[in-house]
């Protein structure tokens, strides 16, 4: 059957079967990132412990947070509980793009803030500038490479998007400009932005930053999920007890252990493949040689960077949550999303058919309604608290460290004086609404991607509620 007038690129010229099929044989189901980089191991939480700050959870908020506070104060008796392993979910198993936009985008900073856009464009920066200096004056070894970015057109609607988003540091490339950066039939324009975004090897920042915190007084728990907060900041473990004067949560997807925010975030899985490593022919066939992070502009769209070995993580396309909000370790392996993106990743690069895959994996994504991270504080001011990053967070856990340390200090800044910072998302519903809305919106997102990204009467209204999405 040949494809429809409103099919996608993904679909008109997708490879042979046996192509995928090959592909995908040697795959299996490892994180490539956590496997390159082993780490540190720390212990338990045992007995009756007080300190001046509690940092709960191990990946990069929690990171940021305990190492900019002890560089703060170094007397402070900062510690930190992981309930599994420093950099184990999504701080380990991201895709290593370090995006200076706090808002998720610039479409979703204007609309949500226009007037005070310009100052969350200008914090965003100042807090990669940040990044990339920590990393300079500790000798973090992350891999971290300050090389740009590449937002692609695969279909020809979406080149005025791009246009949209020219600038002093963003170029309009046209099909002859983007081909002759990255050689690929489905790369109809590229949108090449120079400062603004960097590449990191997500398990080494995340073990980077736990020895800088070692380094510098940090006291790290493995294994020592908090299970609640009683009065105060008592924060219950399997094995031990840690009272603290003030605490900060970086719970990330996981349930919080606050109430008021059990609502305000939804787990939703994203899908990943690693290629083996290029050979010299293969990598000289797609050129890339400014190795800049590429995403498309599609609503399910795809993203995929080089690493330092030359293999080339591609993923994202399928989002998918699972009824009542579950995280669980089965949800990572699912066989026709790994097909479907093997069959797109040889529609993008058909000339590298024969390469195969190493590493397949999934990560659960802190997803909330306005599609960028929020902030708060409870208990009197004792605790805080930073989530909801949807997926482009890499970056902005080291701002959402700063502003949970601004709040916990009762400290007036301009990050604190923020509408983004004040302002808190629209609650997901419970089930069976939260279902059966996330996978209406999912369903209008791919109509909209096959009608030339046409919203329908769905999509509308989110956007007229400030609950829509783009990209």
């Amino acid at each position: 059957m040949s494809p429809s007038r409103n099919s996608t690129v993904f679909e008109r010229t997708r490879p042979d079967d046996a192509v995928v099929r090959h592909a995908l044989a040697p795959s299996r189901q490892a994180v490539f990132w956590t496997e390159d980089a082993p780490g540190d191991r720390y212990p338990r939480l045992h007995g009756d412990v007080s300190c001046d700050l509690a940092v709960v959870g191990g990946g990069y908020t929690g990171l940021w947070t305990a190492l900019l506070a002890k560089r703060e104060d170094p007397s402070a008796r900062v510690v930190l509980l992981e309930g599994r392993r420093v950099g184990w979910a999504a701080s380990g198993r991201n895709g290593g793009f370090c995006e200076a936009s706090l808002t998720h985008g610039d479409d979703n900073g204007r609309s949500r803030w226009p007037g005070e856009f310009d100052e969350l464009q200008r914090l965003g920066m100042r807090n990669l500038d940040e990044i990339e200096a920590i990393v300079a004056e500790l000798g973090l070894d992350a891999e971290f490479e300050r090389n740009g970015a590449l937002d692609v057109a695969t279909e020809e609607y979406q080149i005025e998007g791009l246009r949209e988003s020219e600038g002093p540091d963003a170029t309009l490339l046209d099909r002859d400009a983007v081909q002759t950066l990255v050689h690929s039939p489905t790369y109809q324009a590229g949108l090449l932005r120079r400062r603004d975004s960097a590449l990191i090897h997500p398990a080494k920042l995340a073990r980077a930053l736990a020895r800088a915190c070692i380094e510098v007084g940090v006291e790290i728990f493995e294994h020592s999920p908090v299970e609640s907060i009683g009065d105060g900041t008592v924060l219950e473990t399997p094995a031990g007890t840690l009272r603290s004067r003030r605490t900060a949560l970086a719970t990330n997807v996981f349930p919080s252990l606050l109430r008021r925010n059990r609502l305000a975030t939804v787990p939703v899985y994203d899908y990943v493949l690693m290629t083996e490593p290029l050979t010299p022919a293969q990598r000289a066939s797609i050129g890339w040689e400014g190795r800049q992070g590429i995403g498309d502009s599609a609503n399910q769209f795809h993203y995929c960077r080089l690493t330092a070995d030359d293999r080339i993580l591609f993923g994202g396309y399928d989002a998918v949550y699972h009824y009542g909000g579950r995280v669980r370790q089965e949800y990572e392996e699912r066989p026709e999303t790994y097909r479907r993106l093997a069959g797109h990743f040889f529609t993008t690069f058909p000339q590298l058919e024969g390469l195969t895959f190493t590493h397949r994996w999934a990560g659960a994504i802190d997803t909330c309604s306005r599609f960028c991270a929020f902030f708060g504080s409870a208990r009197q001011g004792r605790v805080a608290y930073a989530a909801g990053y949807t997926g482009l967070g890499v970056a902005a856990t080291h701002f959402g460290a700063k502003v949970m340390l601004d709040l916990l200090a009762g400290r007036a800044t301009e990050r604190t004086s923020l509408e983004m910072v004040r302002t808190r998302p629209v609650p997901v519903p419970p089930e069976p609404a939260a279902s059966i809305g996330i996978a209406l919106t999912r369903w209008s997102l791919d109509q909209a991607d096959h009608r030339a990204g046409h919203r329908n009467a769905f999509l509308r209204a989110l956007d007229a509620v400030g609950m829509g999405f783009d990209s």
